[in-house]
C-alpha cells in the first residue's frame, strides 16, 4: 500500500459575495480519489485554515515544512490534494515547491488535476504554466474584491469591521446577492451624545486627547471592545469622517449620508486644525494653546513685540509668612521670553509680563470688538450681498460665452475663405485674411482667458458664501455668549479671533484679528492698546 499524505486548505479572508473553499468538501473528495486508486491509504491529513495560498510563502507555513520534513524522513509515498493550488498560488515560489517533492521520491496528486511528473521539459513548462495562471487568478479575485468593497463602500453601505463609537448595527431590510440579511449603521443615541460632547470640549474650550479620555471614563463609557478609553482612542474619534456623514474604507469614500451625520462640518474641520497645530512639526506655526490648562488667557498665539518669538506661559509663587509663623503664597501666572531671559538673541524687551495685566487687556480689546456687532450687516443682508455679486458674475460669463460663440462660427468662416483665396475665387485677399484672422483668434483668446477668470472667480465666491455664513454665526454667537464663558471657552474664543497677539515693553499691545471675522468689524477703530 501506498503511504498517502493529504493537504487541505482554505482561505478565510474576507471576501464579497464570493463562495469560499470548504475544507470538509476537500476532505470527502480526496478520500474519495484515494478509495478508488485501491493501493492507497490516507495516513496523515494537515488543515490549513485561514492561510492565503497567494500572500503566504511556503517559508511561513507550518504544514509545508513538516510535508518537507517528512518527506526527508522517506514517512510518505504520496501527496493528496484537492487542486495544485493548494500548495499555494506564488508563481515564482510555489512550481518549486512541487517539483521538490518529485525530486524526493514523493508522487505529487491532484483529484481534479492527476499526477504532476517532471520527466521531461514539457512538464516542467506546464507545472510553472499551472501556477503562474493561479497567481493570476488570485490577483484578479484580489483586485474583484477590493473594487467591490470600494464600490459597496462608495453606495454608502458598511462593509465589515469595526463599528465606530457612536453607532450600532440594525437589520435594515437589505439582502445580498445569497438573499442573506444585511446588517446597516445607524446611531446610537447615549454614545452619540458623548461623541458630540468631545467634539464640543476640544472646540470650545480647548481640551486635548488626555482630558477627554478621561471625561469618558468618568462618565461610565467604554469603547466597544470593553476597554478604557485612551488618548489615541479620542483622537481616531476626533478624525473619524463617519462623524459628518461619510463612510471611508481606504481609498473610497461614499457620498454624504445626512442621516449618519453627528458633528456639523465647521466645528469637524476645526477640530483638524487643532490636531494639525497641536503636532510638533507645526509648532512653530501654531496659534492654538496645546492645552486648557493654567490660568492664562493665551497661549500659541502671543509673541514678544520685540525679537518675534512666541511667548511661554508659566507661574510664579509669592511667598510670605502668616501671622501664626507658617509659609504660604500665592501663585501668578505670567508670560516668558524665554530668548531674552536665555540671552538667545538681542531681545531688547522685558523677560516676563505679568498675564494677568495682559489678559485685562486683551479682555477689553475683545468686549470692544464684540461690542461692534451691532454695527454688523445682518444675516440676510450678508447673504444678499453675495447673491447680487453671484448673479453679476454669471450674467458676465453668460455675455461671454455668447460673444465667444459667434467669434468661432466667424472664426470657421474665414478658415473657409482662404481655401477659396487660393484658387482666386475670395473677395479677400490673403493678406487681409490673415490679419482678420489673427485680430479675431486674438479676441478669442482674450475672451476665453476673461472666461476662465470669471469661473475661477465664482467658485471662490461660492467657497467664501459656503464659509462666511458659518463664521459669521459663530462671530455672534461668541459675542453673547463671552461674559458668561469659563475661562478655557474664553481661551478658544482668543485663539480664534486672533491670529497675532503681540506684548512689548510699558505692556503695549498689539492684536491682529483673524480675517475670517476682520470684515464683520470694518466700524472697529483700532489694534494698538497701551496699558498704564
Amino acid at each position: 500500500m501506498k503511504r498517502v499524505y493529504a493537504l487541505y486548505r482554505v482561505s478565510t479572508a474576507k471576501q464579497v459575495d464570493v463562495t469560499k473553499d470548504d475544507i470538509p468538501m476537500q476532505k470527502i473528495a480526496c478520500h474519495e480519489f484515494s478509495e478508488r486508486q485501491r493501493d492507497w491509504e490516507i495516513i496523515k491529513e494537515f488543515e490549513e485554515k485561514g492561510i492565503s495560498g497567494f500572500k503566504v510563502s511556503a517559508e511561513n507555513r507550518d504544514a509545508i515544512q513538516d510535508l518537507k520534513e517528512s518527506a526527508m524522513k522517506h514517512e510518505f509515498d504520496v501527496l493528496l490534494v484537492f487542486m495544485f493550488d493548494r500548495l499555494g498560488r506564488i508563481e515564482n515560489e510555489t512550481p518549486f515547491v512541487l517539483q521538490w517533492f518529485a525530486e524526493h521520491g514523493i508522487e505529487v496528486w491532484s483529484v481534479n488535476e492527476g499526477q504532476q511528473k517532471f520527466e521531461h521539459h514539457v512538464d516542467k513548462l506546464m507545472n510553472y504554466i499551472r501556477f503562474w495562471q493561479a497567481s493570476g487568478e488570485s490577483e484578479k479575485t484580489s483586485i474583484r474584491v477590493k473594487t467591490r468593497l470600494q464600490q459597496m463602500t462608495e453606495d454608502g453601505i458598511y462593509t465589515g469591521g469595526a463599528v465606530p463609537f457612536g453607532y450600532t448595527l440594525i437589520y435594515n431590510g437589505r439582502k445580498n446577492k445569497k438573499g442573506q440579511e444585511m446588517r446597516d449603521l445607524t446611531i446610537e443615541p447615549s454614545e452619540a451624545e458623548l461623541v458630540r460632547k468631545i467634539f464640543s470640549m476640544t472646540v470650545n474650550e480647548g481640551y486635548g486627547s488626555h482630558q477627554l479620555a478621561e471625561y469618558a471614563n468618568n462618565a461610565g463609557f467604554r469603547t466597544h471592545n470593553g476597554a478604557e478609553f485612551q488618548s489615541n482612542t479620542i483622537r481616531r474619534i476626533l478624525k473619524n469622517e463617519i462623524y459628518i456623514g461619510y463612510i471611508v474604507n481606504g481609498e473610497a469614500r461614499s457620498d454624504r449620508i445626512e442621516s449618519l451625520r453627528l458633528i456639523s462640518d465647521e466645528d469637524f474641520n476645526f477640530t483638524q486644525e487643532i490636531l494639525r497645530q497641536r503636532t510638533k512639526s507645526n509648532d512653530e506655526k501654531r496659534t492654538i494653546a496645546m492645552s486648557n490648562k493654567g490660568k492664562a488667557l493665551l497661549s500659541g498665539n502671543i509673541f514678544c513685540a520685540h525679537c518675534g518669538c512666541r511667548l511661554a506661559t508659566s507661574r510664579y509663587k509669592e511667598s510670605y509668612i502668616k501671622r501664626d509663623g507658617t509659609n504660604s503664597g500665592i501663585e501668578y501666572p505670567r508670560y516668558v521670553c524665554y530668548h531674552r531671559s536665555r540671552g538667545l538673541n538681542d531681545c531688547d524687551g522685558a523677560s516676563t509680563y505679568n498675564a494677568e495685566k495682559v489678559d485685562s487687556a486683551v479682555m477689553s480689546i475683545m468686549r470692544s470688538i464684540f461690542a461692534n456687532i451691532s454695527g454688523c450687516p445682518e444675516e440676510e443682508k450678508i447673504q444678499e450681498a453675495y447673491k447680487n455679486a453671484m448673479s453679476t458674475n454669471h450674467a458676465m460669463q453668460k455675455k461671454l460665452e455668447f460673444e465667444l460663440q459667434k467669434n468661432r462660427k466667424q472664426l470657421e468662416v474665414l478658415r473657409g475663405e482662404i481655401s477659396k483665396s487660393l484658387t482666386g475665387d475670395s473677395i479677400y485677399s490673403s493678406e487681409d485674411l490673415s490679419i482678420a484672422l489673427d485680430k479675431l483668434k486674438s479676441r478669442i483668446s482674450e475672451d476665453e482667458e476673461t472666461l476662465e477668470k470669471l469661473k475661477t472667480e465664482d467658485d471662490q465666491k461660492k467657497l467664501l458664501a459656503d464659509s462666511v455664513m458659518p463664521a459669521y454665526r459663530q462671530f455672534r454667537s461668541w459675542a453673547e455668549e463671552f461674559e458668561d464663558a469659563s475661562l478655557e471657552t474664553k481661551k478658544m474664543i482668543a485663539c480664534q479671533l486672533f491670529s497675532r497677539v503681540e506684548v512689548g515693553k510699558g505692556y503695549r499691545i498689539k492684536v491682529t484679528m483673524n480675517m475670517t471675522y476682520r470684515q464683520f468689524v470694518s466700524e472697529w477703530g483700532g489694534e494698538m492698546m497701551a496699558v498704564e
